[in-house]
């Protein structure tokens, strides 16, 4: 397939975009350099809009940018319905986990799994987010850029340097804060940049929207009666809605780029209204992104035609590179690595946060005195961030995708069943240390044994999160009889009693 030229006004609207992210962590840089509090938490002085649209940003990378048009071209919006899990899922939040991470204080999430369990599930829960995120630093990179560079001529080394170079930068520089004013800037250009998609699209077809209406419905473009199909799990609603569901629940209750977050408002009200924020921008989503790959179905079935052989996977930057005007054009695709940019440096602040606070501050304070400890998150940003970006460029390089991906899946189905710690932590009195380790090992065992025998990641996150609750709770029967452990203002029937750190609890009683 023949490659497109980017074009010199596209590349100055690009450049334009990446030099003001770097303004912005230049910008914050002298208040992120205080102490951890502002560098971690930004002194809880984020206003609730922001909090919410970088949780937004955070959760929605350029893969997804991509991913999701590609599949509503191919398939439907049957995958949209999974979305909808965030109505239910954010008053649980509000309930029953954002009073604890506040009340505690935490800077990491897995700070709580010390309090309700033990040091051993916290650094356990840390050390797998940690490296799960290193791994997710470079696909993020690499898959958009892959992407973009197989449709135009742009060298994907020096795209893969820039973007993820001055992301390491800016998030060095500027901490907690540069990052969420950052995605601030970054969501509002996604979003944009997927309307543009989706109106430059519609009206270049004759008829315009009245044609992609009648495409989406003659064709079943938006849900189908195999939908509802039992025999194929890859569309079956009730499975995505369930599998999504308990992802969603591990991105905000157990993964510290998100819960993170909650700690940046003044207070719990302002937490929630920031998760109100996000759950709108989340569900806007649905028609914005599934309706840009119906759009582009529509075109490229009345006004336009693909290549032969055409990977899918570029479907929208080839379209934006191939029918959108420039200038516009590298706004759009500046969007699509603002999507990367907001997944990539809440990633690097948050394994640097875990890394000092849970292993750092916990273990090593009284031998690491001659740093301080914001030097040594910056010094973590930079090699960690070096690390995922040489990582891209060896995919880039050697194409070996499967290899890391294969990675990322093993390391990923740790992810969930952590989601399920927190779960029976905060829902059972029962549950603990002794049940959830012995609960975790059983999980991982069936839940690596589900994912090697069906390839639905949605099957794989149910499993896992049901799993681990279940034989954390049963197991912690088994403990012995007598288990004395903090659980007072920890769950969900003690959380409005004073959390008092030497308070003792009997396994005997309910």
């Amino acid at each position: 397939m023949t490659k497109v030229g980017f074009g010199t006004l596209n590349w100055i609207v690009l450049v334009v975009y990446l030099l003001a992210m770097l303004g912005v962590g230049v910008y914050f840089t002298k208040k992120a350099s205080k102490n951890t509090d502002a560098f971690f938490k930004a002194k809880s002085s984020i206003p609730a809009w922001a909090a919410g649209f970088s949780i937004y940003a955070t959760t929605l990378s350029a893969i997804t940018f991509m991913s999701t048009p590609e599949q509503a071209y191919l398939k439907d919006w049957a995958y949209g319905v999974g979305s909808l899990s965030i109505i239910i899922i954010v008053p649980i939040l509000i309930k029953y986990y954002v009073p604890f991470f506040r009340k505690l204080q935490v800077t990491t999430a897995y700070e709580y799994l010390e309090e309700r369990f033990s040091p051993i599930i916290r650094v356990l829960g840390s050390a797998l987010f940690m490296l799960y995120h290193i791994g997710r630093v470079a696909i993020v990179i690499y898959l958009p850029i892959i992407a973009i560079t197989t449709v135009s001529n742009i060298n994907p080394i020096l795209i893969a340097c820039v973007v993820g170079g001055l992301c390491i930068i800016y998030t060095f520089m500027g901490g907690i804060e540069g990052v969420i004013w950052s995605d601030v800037i970054q969501g509002f250009l996604l979003l944009g940049g997927a309307l543009l998609v989706v109106l430059i699209g519609g009206f270049s077809i004759k008829g315009g929207f009245g044609t992609v209406a009648a495409d989406a419905i003659a064709n079943h473009k938006i849900l189908s009666s195999q939908d509802l199909n039992i025999g194929d799990l890859t569309k079956f609603l009730p499975l995505i809605f369930a599998g999504q569901f308990f992802n969603t629940v591990y991105q905000y209750t157990g993964s510290q780029d998100v819960v993170q977050r909650y700690q940046t408002t003044a207070t719990q009200e302002e937490t929630n209204k920031s998760l109100w924020t996000n759950a709108f921008l989340a569900l806007i989503t649905i028609p914005l992104f599934f309706g840009m790959g119906t759009v582009l179905f529509s075109f490229y079935k009345n006004s336009g035609s693909l290549p032969t052989g055409f990977n899918t996977s570029a479907l929208v930057p080839y379209f934006v590179i191939t029918e959108v005007p420039a200038g516009i054009a590298g706004l759009i695709i500046a969007g699509i690595f603002a999507a990367a940019q907001s997944t990539i440096a809440s990633s690097l602040n948050a394994i640097s946060s875990c890394f000092v606070t849970d292993f750092k501050q916990r273990f090593f304070d009284h031998k690491w005195k001659n740093i301080s400890d914001v030097t040594l998150a910056r010094i973590v940003i930079i090699i960690t961030g070096l690390f995922g970006l040489a990582m891209s460029i060896y995919l880039l390089i050697g194409n070996a995708s499967k290899t890391w991906d294969l990675f990322l899946t093993v390391t990923g189905l740790f992810g969930v069943p952590i989601a399920g710690v927190f779960a029976v932590g905060i829902f059972t009195k029962r549950a603990n240390t002794f049940g959830v380790i012995l609960g975790l090992i059983a999980s991982i065992a069936v839940t690596v044994y589900v994912q090697q025998t069906n390839d639905s990641s949605l099957i794989v996150a149910t499993v896992a999160f049901i799993t681990s609750f279940l034989f954390s709770y049963v197991l912690s029967f088994f403990a012995p009889k007598k288990y004395v452990h903090n659980i007072v203002g920890l769950t969900a029937s003690t959380v409005n009693e004073k959390y008092v750190k030497n308070a003792k609890y009997d396994l005997r009683s309910t």
